[in-house]
């Protein structure tokens, strides 16, 4: 579990992040995961900001799904490319917020043909801001 160390005098304190104090619940969020072809990055974004998105991790990388990559040819020789280059996008979104985006990324991703990437949906138990301490959905 999460949690955050303050020093308050001397004590040091422990306290449980991913709680709201005021509702005494849990607050949930989600971490999403896009992987997505390269030329599809800026209208992802774009889409994304529209929707009031603050921030998210933007990662070039490399890999294969379904196509297993592609024939290349090089000087006259024909070669396997089989890591086709790709961005992951990752961004931490509250419950609520979740079925926009992944609607979102999949209209403004969506080629038609196959590589056009995966969304991946996971839990996520916390978020701490370092700047200013604020945790769960306000450090968003």
């Amino acid at each position: 579990m999460f949690g955050e160390w303050g020093k308050t005098g001397t004590t040091i304190e422990y306290k449980e992040l991913g709680t709201d104090s005021s509702l005494g619940q849990k607050t949930t969020m989600k971490l999403i995961t896009a992987v997505i072809k390269p030329f599809k990055l800026d209208e992802v974004r774009e889409i994304l900001v529209d929707l009031g998105m603050h921030g998210m991790t933007a990662t070039e990388v490399k890999g294969f799904g379904r196509q297993k990559g592609q024939s290349e040819m090089y000087r006259g020789a024909e070669y396997e490319v089989s890591f086709l280059p790709k961005m992951k996008l990752e961004l931490v979104v509250p419950d609520d917020a979740v079925d926009a985006v992944i609607t979102a990324i999949q209209a403004q991703a969506r080629t038609g043909r196959i590589g056009d990437g995966k969304i991946f949906v996971t839990e996520c138990t916390g978020v701490v801001r370092i700047r200013t301490g604020e945790v769960g959905v306000e450090a968003l």
